[in-house]
């Protein structure tokens, strides 16, 4: 009892007017959402005699063909995503819309027309490009009817149609680029064979969707040529990039010579000398220069150093001029750099 008393009062409490103002209001509603309306009726010259008692005749025996089976059944079944265009005496009169439509058996016909977006595959076909290269092209074109009275009665088959119009505007496109184009550039071309027939197809009351290239062949001959070439393209970046890479290596070199070559940097070596000295085993006796002694011999690896730092320099610039051509270099710099300090530091050890 409790639970009935419950939805009954919650029932009683609904307002319609706050449910309305509380729920979202809805998106406006684009062109591209309403579905198109194709039901015409065409103004026809009246019918002689002869005409309307046909006419006549068959509007009383569809009457009949609607209760009776031994007459035909005036209406007609006309599926979604077609439209239907029924002619009087091979004049046509209306277009009607999916649904069952009413037609004078005796007078009139329906021919059905789909609306949807048609796919035809183009078959594969030889073509050209500019510079005499045989290359083998299979595309796709996407298409709808939009004017199904022009599409029917303007040309006697829209499909072989459409067909061999894109045929022919893939052979005048791709004559017109070279196989380099033609191979990178797929959908540009397929853009322009869009635009070409765009125009000629919505004269006859057709809108192409898109052209795809679906598949193209090379001759065996220009397919080992072009990786070949994508081959050479890739060594050459390599070296590039390992020139480049040596040049920045070089001028590091060149930076750390200068400062090895500085005093203080002198006076590091010489103290990281004495610690190694020390921490050998066994007795040594060490033989420590004054003060003076040291300054002067620094000063003299100083003034030693800076012109061996110039000849560094120029073989640096050797190296680096090498690097950037991509020629194979050593390090001639770094290595006497570090002959000096093993010697150095041998003659410290012993």
């Amino acid at each position: 009892m409790e639970a009935t008393s419950h939805s009954n009062n919650s029932a009683d409490s609904f307002d319609p007017d706050a449910f309305k103002k509380s729920i979202k209001q809805e998106p406006p509603v684009t062109p591209e959402m309403v579905a198109k309306k194709f039901a015409k009726v065409y103004d026809n010259p009246p019918m002689g005699t002869y005409q309307n008692f046909i006419a006549g005749a068959g509007a009383i025996f569809g009457r009949c063909g609607m209760f009776c089976f031994l007459c035909e059944n005036p209406y007609r079944e006309v599926d979604q995503g077609e439209v239907g265009l029924v002619q009087t005496f091979g004049r046509l009169n209306r277009v009607v819309e999916p649904g069952l439509n009413y037609v004078n058996t005796w007078s009139e016909s329906i021919t059905k027309v789909s609306i949807k977006i048609n796919i035809r595959e183009i078959p594969a076909q030889k073509c050209f490009t500019k510079d005499n290269v045989s290359v083998i092209i299979t595309s796709v074109v996407y298409y709808n009817i939009i004017d199904p009275p022009k599409a029917i009665y303007s040309i006697s088959n829209i499909h072989e149609a459409i067909m061999e119009r894109t045929q022919t505007t893939l052979r005048d496109v791709i004559g017109g680029r070279i196989l380099q184009d033609v191979v990178e550039k797929r959908e540009e071309i397929a853009e322009s064979i869009e635009h070409i027939i765009a125009k000629t197809a919505f004269d006859w009351g057709v809108q192409i969707e898109s052209i795809l290239i679906k598949d193209l062949t090379l001759p065996d001959k220009v397919q080992s040529s072009l990786s070949m070439a994508a081959e050479a393209k890739r060594i050459g970046e390599g070296k590039i990039i390992n020139a480049k890479a040596e040049v920045e290596s070089a001028k590091l070199m060149r930076k750390a010579a200068d400062i090895l070559a500085s005093k203080p940097a002198m006076q590091i070596r010489y103290l990281d000398a004495l610690q190694n000295m020390a921490k050998s085993p066994g007795t040594r006796v060490i033989f420590m220069p004054s003060a003076q002694e040291v300054e002067r011999m620094a000063t003299a690896n100083i003034s030693g150093g800076v012109s061996s730092g110039k000849e560094r320099a120029q073989d640096l610039d050797e190296d680096t001029d090498w690097a950037a051509h991509g020629t194979p270099q050593q390090d001639l710099s770094h290595s006497r750099q570090m002959t000096d300090i093993v010697a150095m530091q041998e003659a410290m050890h012993q």
